[in-house]
C-alpha cells in the first residue's frame, strides 16, 4: 500500500477542477443558447401551444339581377368547431354537443372519422347553427371549454324558387374536393358553389379568407380572444351583375300553367343576353344554404316532380312543328325549294311515300301552299315534300352544321346536348337496320330521333330574328365574348321564313288569338308527341319588338304534356313578351294582354281592326 503523496493529489484535484469547469462551461453555453440565441425559437414554439389560429370565411359576392335586385347574398350565421385536443376529450364534446344542436347521424359519423384522424385544424361541426342552438351552449359555457362559437357570413337566396335553377347553390366542400389538386390548400369547412352560378363562377364569388388566434390554457381550453398584429382581415368576394329580369321571371312564375311542368327563356336578340331562364318545378335553394339536412336533400331527389331539374337547359323533348323553320331553312339555302315555290301535292291531310301515309294534322288539309303559308298553318304535308326533296342525308349533314347536336355554350356548368342524328349510320347502330329515304318524313316535322332544350331552340330562333348568326346565351353582363353559333342562311331567305313567323301570329294563323296590340309577335307554335298514351308537349317559339322594327327579343315556351301548343305555350308565351316590352318602352302593364283576352274582356279591338285594314 502506498503512502499519502501530494503532488498527486494536487494534480488529480487540478483535473477534477477542469472537469468540472468545462461542465460549467458546457452547461452555460447550453443555457445561453436556449434563452438567448435560440429565445426566439422558444418563443414561437410557446406562443404555437398558447394561440391556436382561425381561419375567417370572407363574405361571398352578391349576385344580382340588372336592376341591381339581390338574387344571392349574405346575412349573419353561427358556426361552431372544436379546438383540437385529445381524442377522447373532442368526442365527448361532441357527444354532449347533440344533446343541444341537431347533428344528423350521418353528420355525426363524418365528424367521429374527422376527431379520430387527428386533424390539427379546428372541427368544424356546424356553419349554419341557429341562435337558439347557439344561445344553449352559451349559457352552458364551462360545459364546454374547447368550443368556439363564431359569426360567419350565412348564404341567402332572396329570390327563392324563381331564380332556383339559375343562381344554384352552395355546401361545405367535401373530403374528396379537400384531397383533388383544384382545391389545394383549401381547410375544412369552406363553402363552395354547387350548381347554377354560384358553381359557374366559384372563384370569382368565393373572396379571400382571414385569419385571427384565440388564446388557449394547456389543456387546449380557450381562455380569451387574441387579435394581435398577425391577424388577416378577409377580403369579400366580387360581386356579379346578371342580364336576368328577376321581375319579368316573377311574372312568368305567375302565369305558368299551375301543376304544369316546363321551361320559358327569353333572350336578348342583340346580345344574347338571358333575360329569362324559368324552369318549372323548382326548389328553395335556401336549403342548401347550409349544411343539408339528408331529408332534405332525399325529398327533393326523390320527388317525382323532379324540382332539381333545370328544364331550360338540361330538359330535351322533340321540338315538334317549330323545327319546321329548320326545315325550311335548309330547304331554301340548298335550293330544294323557293319561297313562292307550291308542292307538287296539295295537301287532303295526308301524303303517300312508298307504302307509308304520313297525315297532316288537319284532316281536310290546307290545299296548296307556299312557305309562308305552310308555316302559317303548320302543314306537314308541305313539310314533308320539302324534306325529300332536301334528302336525308342533306338533311342530317345541314342540321348538324347548324349545331343542332351541340351545346348552346351558355355560362352554366351543366347543359344539355341536343339529339340529333349525325348521319345515316346512326339507324344501323340504333336500330340495326339501314335507314330509308322515308326517314325524312319525320325529321322535317320535328318528330323522330330528334330532341332539343328549349335554350338551343330559343338560340336558333336568335339566328333567324338577326342576320344568321347567334352568340351564346350569357347570364353574366361581364362574361368573356365568345363566337357566335351560325347558320348560312341569306337575307331572302329569312325574310321569307319571318313572314311565315308573321302571318302564324295574323288573322287565319294557329296563334291569332295570342297577338298583342302593342308589340309584334313572330312565332311558331308545336305540339310534339312525347310517347304513347300521354299528352302532347306545347311549343311556342318566337321573336317580338315595335311593328315594323327589329325583333328585340326571342321567347320560347314548353309546357310538358301541355296539349295544343296554340292554346298553351303561345300566350304564355305572348303575355311574357308583352310584360317585358310594357317595362321597356313605359307602358303600364295589364293582365289583359292578348287578343283573346281583349275579346273575352269585352275591350276594344281596334287595334287589331286597324292593323289588318278592315
Amino acid at each position: 500500500m502506498k503512502g499519502y503523496d501530494p503532488e498527486r493529489q494536487k494534480a488529480l484535484a487540478n483535473r477534477a477542477r477542469v472537469v468540472v469547469f468545462a461542465l460549467i462551461g458546457l452547461l452555460v453555453g447550453a443555457f445561453f443558447r436556449a434563452q438567448v440565441s435560440r429565445s426566439s425559437d422558444w418563443l414561437l414554439r410557446s406562443e404555437s401551444n398558447r394561440l391556436r389560429s382561425l381561419t375567417l370565411p370572407a363574405p361571398r359576392g352578391i349576385i344580382r339581377d340588372r336592376t341591381g335586385r339581390p338574387m344571392a347574398d349574405n346575412v349573419p350565421g353561427y358556426a361552431v368547431s372544436i379546438l383540437p385536443a385529445q381524442t377522447d376529450s373532442m368526442l365527448a364534446t361532441l357527444n354532449r354537443l347533440r344533446e343541444h344542436m341537431e347533428i344528423g347521424d350521418e353528420r355525426f359519423r363524418r365528424l367521429e372519422e374527422q376527431v379520430r384522424e387527428r386533424d390539427t385544424r379546428p372541427l368544424i361541426v356546424s356553419t349554419d347553427a341557429t341562435f337558439d342552438e347557439v344561445a344553449a351552449m352559451e349559457e352552458r359555457r364551462t360545459a364546454f371549454p374547447q368550443l368556439l362559437i363564431e359569426t360567419r357570413p350565412k348564404r341567402r337566396y332572396p329570390a327563392g324558387r324563381i331564380g332556383a335553377h339559375i343562381v344554384g347553390s352552395v355546401g361545405e366542400i367535401n373530403e374528396e374536393e379537400l384531397s383533388s389538386p383544384e382545391h389545394e390548400g383549401v381547410e375544412p369547412g369552406r363553402i363552395i358553389g354547387r350548381s347554377g352560378i354560384e358553381a359557374q363562377y366559384d372563384a370569382l364569388l368565393q373572396g379571400a379568407p382571414g385569419l385571427r388566434y384565440v388564446e388557449v390554457d394547456a389543456a387546449g381550453r380557450i381562455v380569451g380572444s387574441f387579435g394581435g398584429i398577425r391577424t388577416l382581415t378577409e377580403e369579400s368576394g366580387s360581386d356579379i351583375d346578371l342580364n336576368v329580369d328577376l321581375e319579368l321571371m316573377e311574372w312568368i312564375h305567375h302565369i305558368f300553367p299551375e301543376e304544369k311542368s316546363g321551361s320559358v327563356v327569353v333572350l336578348d336578340v342583340e346580345t344574347g343576353g338571358v333575360l329569362a331562364l324559368y324552369s318549372s318545378p323548382a326548389y328553395d335553394p335556401n336549403v342548401f344554404a347550409g349544411v343539408v339536412d339528408p331529408a332534405d336533400w332525399n325529398r327533393l331527389a326523390g320527388d317525382p316532380a323532379t324540382p332539381l331539374y333545370h328544364r331550360a337547359v338540361m330538359g330535351t323533348y322533340p321540338p315538334g312543328s317549330p323545327w319546321k323553320l329548320a326545315t325550311a331553312a335548309i330547304a331554301l339555302e340548298t335550293g330544294a325549294i323557293t319561297p313562292t315555290e307550291r308542292m307538287p301535292v296539295p295537301c287532303t291531310g295526308s301524303f303517300r311515300f312508298g307504302n307509308r301515309v304520313a297525315r297532316c294534322w288537319e284532316e281536310e288539309g290546307h290545299g296548296s301552299l307556299t312557305l309562308a303559308g305552310a308555316i302559317q298553318h303548320s302543314c306537314n304535308v308541305f313539310f314533308y315534300q320539302a324534306g325529300l326533296k332536301v334528302g336525308l342525308e342533306q338533311l342530317l349533314e345541314r342540321s348538324n352544321r347548324m349545331g343542332f347536336g351541340d351545346r348552346c355554350d351558355i355560362d352554366l356548368p351543366n347543359q344539355a346536348t341536343g339529339t340529333f342524328p349525325e348521319d345515316v349510320s346512326f339507324w344501323e347502330r340504333r336500330f340495326g337496320a339501314r335507314a330509308t329515304e322515308g326517314e325524312v318524313l319525320n325529321l322535317a316535322i320535328g318528330q323522330g330521333p330528334n330532341d332539343q332544350s328549349p335554350l338551343k331552340m330559343a338560340q336558333f330562333v336568335v339566328a333567324l330574328a338577326r342576320d344568321g348568326s347567334a352568340p351564346p346565351p350569357t347570364l353574366y353582363q361581364s362574361a368573356p365574348a365568345e363566337a357566335a353559333w351560325r347558320i348560312e342562311i341569306s337575307e331572302e331567305s329569312l325574310g321569307a321564313i319571318r313572314e311565315g313567323m308573321r302571318l302564324v301570329m295574323g288573322p287565319g294563323g294557329t296563334a291569332y288569338g295570342s297577338s298583342l296590340e302593342h308589340f309584334e309577335l313572330l312565332g311558331k307554335t308545336g305540339t310534339a308527341q312525347s310517347g304513347p298514351g300521354r299528352e302532347t308537349h306545347a311549343w311556342f317559339t318566337g321573336m317580338a319588338g315595335r311593328f315594323g322594327a327589329t325583333p328585340e327579343i326571342v321567347v320560347v315556351a314548353l309546357v310538358e304534356y301541355g296539349g295544343s301548343g296554340s292554346a298553351v305555350a303561345a300566350p304564355l308565351a305572348a303575355k311574357t313578351a308583352d310584360y317585358f316590352l310594357r317595362g321597356e318602352y313605359g307602358i303600364p302593364r295589364d293582365t289583359i294582354q292578348t287578343l283573346i283576352e281583349y275579346y273575352n274582356a269585352g275591350r276594344s279591338t281596334q287595334a287589331w281592326v286597324i292593323r289588318e285594314g278592315r
